[in-house]
């Protein structure tokens, strides 16, 4: 069974910007007495540090608030996403858009908020989910779906029935693609909405691989 736990990309990457700024201010204050260099090419340099320390401060914003890059190392959500897959994740989109059935979100994994995952938007709170010989049953009705990994009638039995249960308020219940391969809702419950870092919405590395996230 695979979690498709996502890494940042990369890991520290806040701390080093900040780690970069604070070297570019002290270059900057250690520039100003620095009186062996020529006034033109101090004034100049002084500059050139001042640009750098913006550019820094901005994608710190930008990474803190706006877009995040992540790393897919395992293949839960394959074919959608496949390993080794990075993505970009929008962090702000939900403060103006609801979380709609389908959107593929990173999210804090609830039994372990350091991690984060990697899924898809199944079921919506009041909704009542069932999966039934692998297919998904909302409030009774069938759900058409385009994501998950085809399978051929004798090997539906992987996707293990379940439900039905009602989704709580401010809760999601969330699936793979690959259905038969994935620890999603089935395994450790609900996501609560707080826990939603953002929508992946772009595949930006490998070439191949580059594209909307459907």
């Amino acid at each position: 069974m695979v979690g498709e736990l996502v890494g940042r990309l990369p890991l520290g990457i806040p701390s080093f910007i900040l780690i970069l700024t604070a070297v570019l201010l002290a270059a900057r204050m250690a520039l100003r007495h620095a009186y062996r260099i020529p006034p033109t090419w101090r004034a100049s340099i002084v500059e050139t540090l001042d640009a750098g320390i913006f550019a820094a401060l901005l994608s710190l914003v930008i990474i803190t608030f706006v877009v995040q890059a992540f790393f897919i190392p395992s293949g839960s959500m394959e074919p959608t996403l496949q390993i080794g897959d990075r993505i970009l994740v929008s962090k702000f989109i939900y403060r103006f858009a609801p979380i709609r059935r389908g959107d593929v979100i990173v999210f804090r994994y609830p039994l372990n908020p350091g991690k984060d995952f990697v899924k898809r938007v199944v079921a919506l709170p009041g909704e009542r989910v069932e999966l039934k010989d692998g297919v998904v049953l909302i409030n009774g009705r069938a759900i058409p779906e385009q994501y998950p990994t085809a399978l051929p009638e004798s090997e539906r039995a992987c996707t293990s029935n379940y439900g039905p249960v009602t989704v709580p308020p401010n809760k999601l219940f969330v699936l793979g693609d690959n259905r038969c391969n994935s620890e999603d809702s089935r395994y450790f419950g609900f996501v609560p909405v707080e826990n939603v870092v953002g929508k992946a919405f772009l595949i930006y590395w490998p070439p191949h691989r580059i594209g909307v996230v459907r």
